[in-house]
């Protein structure tokens, strides 16, 4: 059985502030979600099972959905546009 297939889980949470609640039913509102749908998306997202809204996972991912979306041919070209920048021009270094 996957975790996706076991039987759901039921928790209570008690003592956050209103700061807190403001947060969760601003984010509900904003996204047209349930307040229990939106604090499951954000306990979700903060374990790192979810990528936030506007890409807020760690620093260095934003371009990790592009990765190996490239064909054979567009890195081959690509690899060939570049190709200057990887020469070292000797004046600029005397």
């Amino acid at each position: 059985m996957s975790q996706d297939d076991a039987p759901l889980r039921q928790l209570t949470i008690r003592g956050f502030g209103a700061r807190v609640e403001h947060v969760i039913r601003r984010r509900a509102a904003r996204d047209g979600l349930s307040l229990n749908k939106t604090v499951l998306r954000m306990l979700e997202e903060a374990a790192g099972l979810r990528r936030a809204p506007g890409g807020g996972g760690p620093i260095g991912d934003s371009l990790d959905d592009l990765a190996g979306t490239w064909s054979t041919s567009e890195t081959r070209k690509f690899k060939q546009t570049v190709a200057d920048f990887e020469q070292v021009d000797p004046d600029l270094w005397s």
